[in-house]
């Protein structure tokens, strides 16, 4: 725990650095820091992420979730999760610069656990074994970001995918949040 608020506290001292009154101009500015707040108060999961701008209308950026909450039972949606890295591609239709409307195209390599049950009929049975696992996923996502005249980012998105290689119970991954940030140079 002291490891993420150490991270936090980083992350939140970058952002400060580029925090200047007038930085930001559009078509300067190539890179994004965020952190993906839905999942951090929904799942209890780290999610931060690095974007950068290739074009107008294109970007190409990379998610690193761990998942802070050791004691998961997976009663709730995606809990299994323990960690993954997501690189992604967007394309933005919009006439505004790298922001708008988007369609993502993404690929996870995620490690999970897989929680069995002793007895199944008896909902108070507390799990007793879990596998670790650790499988590959692409997948589709679209959403909308906006981009404020000094540089902070706000986004929604929502997306799914197929694991590929099949080591897991579950046949499909999601892909989501709302995420806040700073654009930089």
């Amino acid at each position: 725990m002291k490891k993420i608020t150490l991270l936090t506290i980083l992350f939140i001292g970058s952002l400060s650095l580029f925090a200047q009154e007038n930085n930001y101009q559009e078509g300067l500015s190539k890179n994004e820091l965020k952190i993906n707040m839905s999942n951090l108060i929904g799942f209890k999961f780290f999610d931060v992420g690095y974007e950068r701008i290739l074009n107008e209308e294109s970007t190409i950026g990379v998610n690193l979730l761990f998942n802070l909450d050791k004691n998961s039972d997976a009663t709730s949606l995606d809990e299994y999760r323990t960690f993954s890295i997501t690189p992604y591609y967007r394309h933005f239709f919009s006439n505004k610069y790298a922001q708008g409307f988007f369609v993502e195209a993404f690929t996870m390599l995620h490690t999970a656990k897989d929680y069995y049950y002793y007895d199944y009929y008896d909902p108070n049975t507390n799990i007793n074994n879990s596998e670790k696992y650790t499988d590959f996923a692409v997948g589709i996502s679209a959403g909308g970001k906006w981009v404020s005249k000094r540089g902070f980012v706000a986004e929604i998105y929502l997306g799914i995918g197929r694991d590929l290689l099949g080591n897991s119970n579950d046949e499909v991954v999601g892909r989501g949040g709302v995420a806040i940030g700073y654009r930089f140079q």
